[in-house]
């Protein structure tokens, strides 16, 4: 086992610094193995814990495995490797599992909103924008997105087929500070502590390397769930590579983050550099520009404040785009100033460029964003 640094951000100190967290919760915990349903207690005093980051001023996100094996139980299916029965399972499952999350934040005065998502959604250039738009008006009104795969139409080549990977795809969509895995285990260990007795806990991981990986095994057991170790690595390394932190942690105990708040043990996977700048180097040096947009001086001024590119400030349209695509910048003297993600069309520019937001409806047909390219998504040269 390589040395580990003594000094490192322990989980209470990522989550009270954190402002977006988004936590996912294994079908292990959620589920009763011997086939009574949900465990309602443990679930309520997860929604207390939420409920305290809530007052405490974070956003949460949650993504939340369990339907396949509530669907299960409920039909009296026996677990099987046929997607179609895995698809039929989660039909029945998911309504059930989403009773379950609304009853345990009801009581807490928080509203939840059911958002599935495939592996399609979250690699689609545009389906991820819109992914995102959603969860942005949900965090921004107060309620918590409960997030799942779409298991009942996903194929099994468009399929996460694992809801720890997800959760980091989510955490990007989000820019979430910190991703929360709780499972049925305290962390990362050097070999698996159920067969060998001299594995060591691993509190602290600042890169993942191959010896890392190899430490991980496969599912974590014969309960409902269908995740292991390996599947959080996986997650952690996207997630770092966005600029999130990870807390692999156990949420067998009572109030599973009150726990962590309280010094509870876990394994903490750093993040490099922040979300926000992360996305924003994407932008900037990773995609394509699709087209361009001349803005005037004052649009000019706006941006070098920080602000967002309304299309009021737009003087030209330069290339056909679809919503959701790369574009630059240009300044009165023609010079790239910046880069960033069109909330609108080619078409849809060109007929509200100049103009305020209060006509983009008569002009579209529709009320869409006041925005041209909000400041989240747009970086300066």
């Amino acid at each position: 086992m390589p040395e580990l640094e003594e000094a490192f951000v322990r989980p209470s100190a990522l989550i009270e610094a954190a402002r977006r967290i988004t936590v996912k919760v294994g079908s292990s915990l959620l589920v009763e193995p011997g086939g009574n349903g949900i465990r309602s207690e443990w679930l309520s005093e997860l929604g207390s814990d939420v409920a305290e980051l809530r007052s405490a001023g974070k956003q949460v996100a949650l993504v939340s495995s369990g339907a396949v094996a509530l669907g299960r139980q409920h039909l009296s299916l026996k677990r099987s490797p046929k997607l179609a029965l895995k698809q039929a399972a989660a039909a029945a499952g998911q309504p059930l599992l989403m009773q379950a999350w609304d009853k345990a934040l009801a009581q807490f005065g928080i509203p939840t909103a059911q958002l599935l998502l495939t592996l399609d959604d979250t690699e689609s250039r545009r389906r991820w924008l819109n992914a995102r738009a959603t969860m942005e008006v949900l965090l921004g009104n107060g309620a918590i997105p409960v997030v799942n795969e779409t298991d009942t139409v996903a194929t099994e080549e468009l399929r996460y087929g694992d809801n720890d990977r997800l959760s980091a795809r989510v955490a990007q969509m989000i820019q979430a500070d910190l991703l929360i895995l709780l499972s049925d285990v305290d962390g990362v260990y050097t070999g698996d502590p159920a067969r060998d007795p001299s594995a060591e806990h691993v509190p602290h991981i600042s890169v993942i390397t191959g010896e890392v990986e190899a430490w991980a095994g496969g599912a974590s057991g014969a309960g409902p769930g269908s995740g292991g170790m390996r599947t959080k690595i996986a997650a952690a390394r996207i997630a770092q590579s966005f600029g999130c932190a990870t807390v692999i942690a156990s949420g067998r105990g009572e109030h599973p983050l009150r726990a962590l708040v309280d010094g509870g043990r876990a394994t903490v996977i750093d993040a490099k550099g922040s979300p926000a700048r992360a996305y924003k180097q994407w932008i900037a040096g990773s995609l394509v520009p699709a087209g361009s947009v001349s803005v005037d001086a004052g649009a000019m001024a706006a941006l070098s404040a920080g602000r967002s590119l309304l299309p009021a400030g737009v003087k030209a349209v330069e290339g056909t785009f679809e919503r959701g695509v790369c574009l630059r910048v240009l300044g009165p003297e023609g010079q790239e100033v910046a880069r960033g993600i069109t909330a609108y069309t080619s078409s849809e520019t060109q007929a509200i460029l100049g103009r305020p937001s209060s006509e983009f409806e008569a002009h579209l047909g529709y009320s869409g964003p006041d925005e041209l390219i909000h400041r989240d998504d747009l970086v300066l040269m």
